[in-house]
């Protein structure tokens, strides 16, 4: 085994500083996410679109554009526009629009947003992708219709969401479909990505 791993650290072309004992025959390589100047190398789901605009900020606060006018993001038209949030802890979806683009707008907190392909004509049907939106980072997301979506809450405070959907709400005939957080239907398993957070839980449980 120790022969088969320094077999593969030598093809990879790795230096060896330390002898390491038989916990490294069964570790796993880390991956490149992100390339010299940052941007994200993973795939995403055709039409999914993400951006972070600038912050502005000095000794009075901050600013940034909701905004800022037709660009490679904002390409139809801003016809409609609501705020919602989710709770700490809470989980909002799956969800699915068959008519209209989601466009989700950060304004505080901190949400990571699963998606999963349905449309069986897109070249990424069956793909799911993670984005994960902060005050930090990338604030937009452009969610194309017939693709799945949950909203995750990360942080300890309730997370505020404005978005400009690109059709305005039908109040007697919503265009959304529903399925529950942890149905087979999606191959997602929302619960791997908090593998340590549900240790804790089971913990708690049995003490």
């Amino acid at each position: 085994m120790l022969y088969w791993f320094a077999a593969w650290v030598y093809y990879h072309g790795m230096v060896i500083k330390n002898k390491l004992d038989e916990s490294a025959n069964f570790s796993l390589p880390d991956q490149q996410t992100v390339t010299p100047s940052g941007e994200l190398i993973s795939s995403a789901i055709a039409g999914v679109k993400t951006f972070a605009p600038v912050n502005q900020v000095d000794h009075r606060g901050r600013v940034f554009e909701i905004y800022p006018g037709p660009n490679d993001f904002w390409t139809d038209a801003v016809v409609y526009c609501y705020a919602f949030t989710v709770r700490p802890h809470q989980t909002k979806g799956w969800g699915l629009h068959q008519e209209k683009n989601d466009r989700y707008t950060l304004i505080q907190g901190e949400v990571m947003t699963v998606l999963y392909d349905a449309r069986l004509e897109s070249p990424t049907h069956g793909m799911t992708q993670r984005v994960v939106l902060s005050e930090q980072g990338i604030r937009n997301l452009l969610i194309p219709a017939g693709v799945w979506h949950v909203n995750i809450n990360l942080s300890e405070t309730e997370t505020f969401l404005i978005n400009h959907p690109t059709e305005v709400y039908h109040h007697e005939r919503p265009d959304r479909l529903l399925l529950s957080w942890n149905s087979p239907l999606i191959p997602v398993d929302l619960t791997s990505f908090f593998p340590t957070q549900l240790a804790f839980s089971h913990s708690d449980t049995c003490s």
